[in-house]
């Protein structure tokens, strides 16, 4: 693990990139509403007040960006596939949403987190093709494994990368559990290799 990650702190909300503080590299969590989005957050960066949870869909509205040492930063961006909002409201969303992932120079990656049990939705593929758009990396993040066995998580895991394979998408994906604290590493190892260029462990 790195520690780094465990001394993120809030800087800023926007509810547009135009206002995001500028940074030299930044990594990017998004998910669709109830995923576990702001748990995983909160688990990676053992700060359990980091990123606000909710069991109301849509509670992440803005743009939020947590910093690290030497202008780096992770962000908590808006969830999305959420339906106790309004249409106009979902559309800013969107289009804010779109200008980020496509136009942000600094965006090294995008973890894109599912609910293990409710992979790859309309939604998520939607902002797959976005991600696809713009030139950062794509992490799949499948989230809550404690709910399923062992077995069911092999065969989650490879259905996904199934699909991603057929629709020509790349991307890394692992599961995790914010519960049981598992699959952190696995995620720091990410970040280390998008945020400050530690290749990969063999």
């Amino acid at each position: 693990m790195n520690t780094v990650y465990f001394s993120a702190e809030f800087e800023s909300s926007a509810s547009d990139p135009y206002h995001c503080p500028s940074s030299l590299v930044e990594v990017a969590f998004a998910g669709r509403s109830n995923a576990g989005k702001s748990s995983a957050i909160n688990a990676i960066t053992r700060n359990g007040k980091l990123a606000r949870t909710s069991k109301t869909p849509g509670r992440t509205q803005l743009i939020n960006h947590f910093s690290l040492k030497n202008d780096r930063y992770l962000v908590d961006l808006p969830g999305y596939g959420y339906a106790q909002v309004s249409k106009s409201q979902q559309k800013k969303w969107q289009a804010a949403m779109t200008q980020y992932l496509v136009s942000r120079d600094s965006l090294q990656g995008l973890i894109l987190v599912m609910d293990i049990r409710h992979p790859l939705t309309d939604s998520d593929w939607q902002l797959i093709e976005l991600q696809q758009r713009g030139h950062a990396g794509l992490h799949i993040l499948l989230t809550k494994s404690d709910k399923l066995s062992k077995n069911q998580i092999a065969k989650s895991l490879s259905s996904v990368q199934s699909k991603l394979s057929k629709a020509d998408i790349e991307a890394t994906l692992q599961d995790f559990s914010a519960l049981k604290k598992q699959g952190i590493e696995d995620v720091h190892s990410i970040l280390d290799q998008w945020l400050f260029d530690i290749p990969l462990p063999e």
